[in-house]
């Protein structure tokens, strides 16, 4: 027997030594997260590669199944967030059909002035009427409330995914300078497990993408390409958190007009980027929080908003149809704008030379010059709002002075003059002919009380509901000092002057008779008979079209649209489950330890052990016959 056997099998002892512990060590973690299972190579040495040695300590990683995961984890943490908050607004709303909940409380209300117009001489009924109206106010508050601690909730979210997001990075930074300068095969395997661990991490956050540098470091980048980790050089991420949100509060580029906080990152280059402005983050826990704050969540109160501005105006205002009108070759509308305040919008549909059709709307104002308003915070945010300016005093606001503001607004390509005599309130709107815009409709709602006081004017509309935002006055939809739309679901509130007097549900005027059941009839037909115009803002006739609704029906919609959402959104969390379910399978299989292949890979290590013991075991008893001799 040669020295050479005796070296090969010393060797072989120590390999299989190695690759013993190897193996138990993939063992002992095979349910550490994170955990890459272990491989020890061998190379071959001495005169005719007849030797073994121990080679460098390796993982056995599948990238392609790793990329998949962290993209799957990025969508997983996406529906759920979307999911669970649609769940909890769903939730707001109450049990569809139950007395408490938002339609029950609407159905209550309508059946209390149904009840009222039977019996309108009844106390009780009047005092019904005004407990289930104080009900219905006092629940669409409290969901628009709750909305608005949510928008709270994804506010401080936010931080905290952000500040977790910026600690990651550090950390993934500083593991690539260690993995760099590690020493041995088993140091840098540890490295690359905790480093993979944290970018998988930070995959739950954003969506992120990587890649290797021949210097064993890695670059770590969103999927829209903005640099996250740039070697051992993290990028600072920083949010300016405005902690309990209004529903004012909303996102803008403009600094100076947002409301919400904002990521800022400051890449390794110096330059700052406005991750939220830039569209840069598309997937994870944060992009969710964003899209629940500043699109889901506010989609949500301006759907309350609207429901709580149609329940105060289908009370008091009256809804004004054009009828058609000519005059010679102008062709128009007759409309009755009597009692026009302030946000009683006048729409007018045009249809211009080239066929293309469109909403004019006119906003009146007490200001000088008129508040501006938003196409959005509108009924058509495809509208042209065209502003003009009103006396704020109903004294001044004689039909001569509302017909010439309306002139001056709309300009030569229409005529305006007064109809039906100097002291009607009667506004004709004609176009001019000759190619100028076609006018096809005109309508308007027109509040008919001139104050919350205003209750028995001999009209059967009444100031039911009032903005207690506003020292309780008329909600007539105002953009005077702000939309007055925006909120107005938290401070709606029945009119203490009704509240108090509850006869005045019932009698129009100082001297009508306690048993007319005109008004609470008409009041009924206008919660649940009358079609209004609900904004496209809403999202409840789609993106772009106004929904035109009963208020009645337009409650029913919410409710069933965020229960559809909230089905929607689970069904998408379940499938992306699966998806990342599938994407962990895969990974762990690839890269993962199985328990069963360990063993059989140690009972192979055991044997060859053996038989390596034996060489030495054999040299040694031919040492041992020999000194014998």
């Amino acid at each position: 027997m040669s020295i050479n056997a005796l070296n090969t099998a010393t060797a072989g002892l120590r390999l299989t030594q190695a690759q013993i512990g190897i193996v138990s060590q993939n063992v002992a973690n095979a349910g550490t997260v994170g955990y890459i299972k272990r491989t020890l190579d061998s190379v071959t040495t001495g005169p005719g590669n007849s030797g073994v040695a121990t080679g460098t300590v390796g993982r056995t990683l599948d990238a392609a199944a790793l990329k998949q995961l962290r993209l799957e984890t990025s969508g997983a943490a996406y529906t759920a967030l979307n999911a669970a908050v649609l769940t909890q607004v769903d939730k707001l709303y109450g049990t569809p059909g139950s007395s408490n909940a938002l339609d029950g409380l609407v159905n209550g209300f309508a059946s209390s002035l149904q009840t009222l117009a039977a019996n309108p001489s009844a106390s009780a009924a009047r005092s019904g009427a005004v407990t289930a109206a104080s009900s219905l106010a006092a629940k669409i508050g409290s969901v628009a409330n709750s909305v608005q601690d949510l928008r709270t909730a994804m506010e401080s979210q936010l931080s905290q995914d952000t500040a977790q997001a910026g600690t990651l990075l550090t950390s993934i930074a500083d593991l690539n300078t260690r993995v760099q300068s590690a020493g041995d095969g088993a140091s840098k395997a540890d490295l690359l497990d905790r480093r993979d661990q944290a970018i998988n991490a930070l995959s739950a956050l954003m969506d992120v993408q990587t890649v290797g540098q021949s210097d064993g470091s890695v670059s770590v980048f969103t999927t829209t390409g903005v640099t996250l980790v740039d070697r051992s050089n993290a990028t600072k991420l920083s949010f300016d958190s405005r902690g309990t949100l209004s529903p004012n509060a909303t996102y803008s580029t403009d600094s100076s007009k947002r409301g919400v906080g904002t990521i800022t990152a400051v890449i390794p280059g110096g330059a700052s980027i406005d991750l939220v402005a830039s569209g840069a983050i598309r997937s994870g826990s944060i992009a969710a929080a964003l899209e629940q704050r500043d699109t889901v969540l506010p989609q949500a109160q301006r759907q309350l908003d609207d429901l709580a501005a149609g329940l105060s105006r289908s009370m008091s205002d009256n809804l004004a149809s054009g009828t058609a009108a000519t005059d010679g070759t102008r062709s128009g509308f007759d409309i009755d704008l009597n009692g026009l305040s302030a946000g009683n919008g006048i729409t007018l549909t045009v249809k211009d030379a080239s066929g293309i059709q469109r909403n004019l709307i006119l906003m009146p104002s007490y200001l000088t010059p008129p508040a501006t308003a938003a196409a959005s915070a509108t009924d058509d945010s495809g509208a042209t709002v065209v502003p003009f300016t009103i006396p704020a005093s109903s004294a001044s606001r004689d039909p001569a002075t509302i017909v010439a503001a309306i002139s001056t607004a709309l300009g030569s390509s229409f005529r305006v003059s007064g109809a039906g005599g100097s002291t009607s309130g009667t506004v004709r709107i004609l176009s001019n002919g000759g190619g100028s815009p076609t006018l096809l409709a005109a309508s308007a709602s027109v509040t008919q009380a001139t104050s919350p006081t205003d209750t028995q004017s001999g009209s059967a509309q009444l100031a039911l509901f009032v903005d207690s935002g506003r020292n309780n006055g008329l909600f007539t939809g105002s953009f005077d000092g702000g939309s007055q739309l925006t909120g107005f679901a938290q401070r709606i509130a029945v009119n203490p002057n009704v509240a108090t007097t509850t006869a005045t549900l019932v009698a129009t005027s100082g001297t009508a008779a306690s048993s007319d059941s005109t008004r609470p009839q008409a009041l009924y037909t206008a919660l649940t008979g009358t079609q209004r115009t609900f904004s496209s803002s809403s999202g409840i006739g789609g993106v772009n079209a106004p929904t035109t609704s009963t208020v009645s029906g337009f409650a029913q919609s919410i409710i069933a649209s965020q229960g559809a959402a909230a089905a929607s959104a689970q069904n998408l969390d379940e499938g992306q489950s699966v998806a990342l379910a599938t994407a962990q399978g895969r990974f762990s299989t690839q890269s993962g330890v199985n328990i069963d292949e360990e063993m059989s890979k140690l009972i192979e290590l055991q044997t060859a052990y053996t038989a390596n013991a034996r060489v030495l075991t054999a040299a040694r008893d031919m040492i041992d016959t020999l000194l014998r001799i």
